[in-house]
């Protein structure tokens, strides 16, 4: 379904960041649908990946993710964030991805890759209980994912 379809180039440009395989891409690229109507600081709300303010006055505090928006699609970047943590060496798998994409989104998806397992580091370097890191994680995966889905 995803070899011929109009969200075909969409999914082989996601599929060049980790844990976003041909299915993923494709169901992201079918539940988002048209991604121009986002910015790469947009698509987290829709997705429920921010998290939810209580202010009054001066104090701001800041709480769970909000959970609204696209649950399924959420569902599936907290997924892909967890392919994330492991030391990234791109393997066969993920040149053959590469391969079939253009040379800018291997680029980009090598550029997202990197920076998201250093954010892992960083996270566990500051000791961040794992479900709250994979949370950050899926949310900057959400921007990435957005950068390479409007590369034309």
């Amino acid at each position: 379904m995803a070899v011929d379809s109009e969200f075909t180039a969409v999914t082989r440009r996601l599929g060049c960041l980790r844990g976003v395989s041909t299915l993923t891409g494709f169901a992201l690229a079918v539940e988002i649908g048209d991604w121009d109507r986002f910015t790469g600081r947009t698509i987290a709300s829709y997705l429920g990946l921010v998290p939810s303010e209580h202010s009054s006055g001066g104090t701001r505090s800041l709480g769970a993710i909000t959970k609204t928006g696209n649950t399924h699609a959420r569902r599936l970047l907290i997924e892909a964030a967890w392919h994330h943590k492991p030391l990234y060496r791109p393997g066969k798998i993920m040149k053959d991805r590469w391969a079939v994409a253009s040379a800018e989104a291997a680029a980009r998806g090598d550029a997202g890759n990197r920076r998201l397992h250093h954010r892992w580091k960083v996270l566990s370097a500051h000791r961040k209980k794992h479900t709250v890191a994979n949370t950050a994680i899926a949310r900057e995966l959400a921007g990435w994912c957005w950068s390479l889905a409007v590369m034309d």
